[in-house]
């Protein structure tokens, strides 16, 4: 049932029951998001269900997190340019003003959005885009959903950031006689 999953992402996610999930990646899950009113929409939920702040992460996950995110946001950039000429970038935000759980948003963006709106941030559309069954996610985006799962198998989780200690070739001082 809808409501059970979506009364607990993560925990359902960890679970195996989140129809949403299209990849565990090493600090979360990358899902495509319920709505869809810019084809793409993802979202990557922390692993942690009590986690609200990103700070609250030790830093190694943290750094894990944030690498998911890139690799999310570049998934959803290859993904929605193959299927749409007029994609036009990748906005990536971590809010956390409405779930109490640490996630971050990886909104796809368009040519064909309206003027007044292709500039600014997606939370200044109308509000029924969130509601309107329309815009729900559904079988007409199999397609780009799975394009998405694709590119993140893709990208290796190898390229996440190298961590620089004191003294590594690009450490800060690093050289300095």
């Amino acid at each position: 049932m809808l409501s059970d999953w979506t009364n607990d992402r993560i925990g359902s996610a960890l679970r195996g029951g989140n129809p949403t999930v299209l990849r565990r990646l090493e600090a979360g899950f990358a899902v495509i998001g319920d709505v869809q009113f810019l084809p793409g929409y993802s979202v990557l939920l922390v692993d942690e269900p009590r986690v609200q702040r990103l700070s609250e992460l030790p830093r190694a996950k943290r750094l894990a997190f944030l690498s998911g995110m890139d690799r999310l946001g570049e998934a959803v950039e290859r993904a929605c340019r193959r299927a749409d000429p007029a994609f036009r970038r990748v906005n990536l935000e971590i809010l956390g003003n409405t779930d109490g759980f640490l996630h971050a948003h990886v909104w796809p963006r368009y040519e064909w959005e309206p003027g007044d709106l292709v500039g600014m941030p997606v939370w200044s559309y109308p509000r029924d885009r969130w509601s309107e069954g329309r815009f729900a996610l559904g079988p007409r985006h199999d397609a780009l959903r799975a394009a998405i799962g694709e590119e993140l198998d893709r990208l290796p989780e190898e390229d996440r950031p190298v961590l620089l200690g004191p003294g590594a070739p690009g450490a800060a001082g690093a050289g300095a006689v």
